[in-house]
């Protein structure tokens, strides 16, 4: 199953961090970054919005839910597939209203603020449809075998259009934490231009923590494409943090440093595994004062080495153009991801005119910056094949 719809995020995300030039001659961040949101209104289903820019597209999925007589049109198909994964749509919608939050300024000036709203819109409507009856939350739509093995457009697909749930006796706490991150986030993107829908976004948020804390389990229904091998714990601190965030509310400050796992030192990213997230997060909000969140810090450092070439902790390998290189299936989701926590780091660095230290060896907040920018430009460049020499 390609994963292209999270790994294209971070790149809209990184780019927020960009200056809009030209890099190397060839990279042209602002058309990139209005290419990447447009990826995203491609991947639409449901009834299409007269202000629809893909004009190829058609409604689709409108009948989705009738076998349980429940209204689930609309939401993100995934990638080349036609179906609405809950776990990789809400780390979308996550990740895209943290770039939206932090670097909202440079989208405004790039015109795309509307669109990346919009964008993260048609994601939180379909939650809260899909999160309509307490503990109880829709996950998936679609037969992914059937779907996987039939290429159609979604206007004319025909395979199944089969519904999972969770729910107290069947429970699925990565997927309910991480959808109840999404929206807390996204409920901060709203908080101005739409107060209303955004006490509509936390209110849904708060219950579905509620739900994904008290009746822990892992989901195992959208195996085999995005089983969860990271387990709920870091989903759980993940939507804490953005609850957190949201709220200022002691409740999540106190679960996130209750729940803290200490040993949580990770080298990447991605709609399975948060940790980092968290960290990069939450180190924010330690050099804003919040002197609760300081071994965060430590971690977010620890990653940030562990990818850095120079570092005597590096932990990930690079092909020879300089690529990240995590592991063979679908890498770029995994460069892209680590791109954009990279940069964010480095921006809070800069921020506070601080060094990161990486054992012995110091680092700049352009030493950081650069090498996520690096991972837009190395795969244009030749000779990123990996070898064996490279493990």
């Amino acid at each position: 199953m390609a994963k292209a719809m999270e790994a294209l995020l971070a790149v809209v995300l990184l780019l927020f961090c960009g200056e809009w030039q030209v890099v190397r001659g060839e990279f042209d961040y602002r058309d990139a970054l209005s290419k990447s949101i447009l990826f995203l209104e491609a991947q639409r289903s449901g009834k299409l919005p007269q202000s629809q820019r893909v004009k190829w597209r058609g409604d689709s999925g409108l009948t989705d839910g009738k076998l349980q007589n429940v209204d689930l049109a609309g939401g993100y198909y995934d990638a080349g597939d036609n179906v609405k994964y809950g776990l990789p749509m809400a780390f979308t919608i996550t990740t895209l209203a943290w770039g939206t939050l932090d670097y909202g300024k440079e989208l405004k000036a790039a015109g795309e603020i509307q669109n990346a709203r919009d964008a993260i819109r048609w994601g939180t409507d379909y939650f809260l449809k899909a999160s309509a009856t307490p503990n109880e939350l829709w996950v998936q739509v679609g037969d992914p075998q059937a779907d996987h093995n039939c290429w159609e457009r979604p206007e004319d697909m025909d395979t199944p259009r089969s519904l999972y749930k969770i729910d107290k006796d069947t429970p699925g706490s990565e997927i309910a934490a991480e959808t109840a991150a999404a929206l807390a986030a996204s409920s901060i993107v709203f908080r101005f231009t739409n107060p209303r829908y955004s006490h509509l976004l936390l209110q849904r948020s708060q219950s579905l923590f509620s739900f994904a804390d008290r009746y822990k389990g892992t989901y195992g229904g959208e195996c085999p494409f995005y089983c969860s091998v990271s387990g709920y714990n870091d989903e759980l601190l993940w939507a804490a943090s953005w609850l957190y965030r949201a709220t200022k509310s002691s409740y999540y400050s106190n679960y996130i440093i209750q729940h803290d796992d200490v040993k949580a030192y990770v080298n990447e990213f991605n709609w399975d595994l948060k940790y980092a997230g968290v960290q990069v997060l939450l180190t924010d909000l330690y050099f804003q004062g919040e002197a609760q969140f300081s071994a965060y810090r430590s971690n977010a450092e620890r990653f940030v080495c562990s990818l850095l070439p120079g570092s005597p902790i590096r932990s990930v390998k690079t092909t020879p153009g300089g690529l990240l290189y995590v592991r063979d299936g679908a890498n770029t989701q995994y460069v892209t991801s680590a791109a954009f926590l990279m940069a964010r780091y480095s921006d809070l660095l800069s921020a506070k005119k601080r060094t990161l230290s990486c054992g012995n060896t110091l680092f700049k907040p352009n030493d950081v910056m650069g090498f996520a920018k690096l991972q837009d430009t190395v795969p244009n460049i030749q000779g990123n094949h990996i070898t064996e020499e490279h493990l």
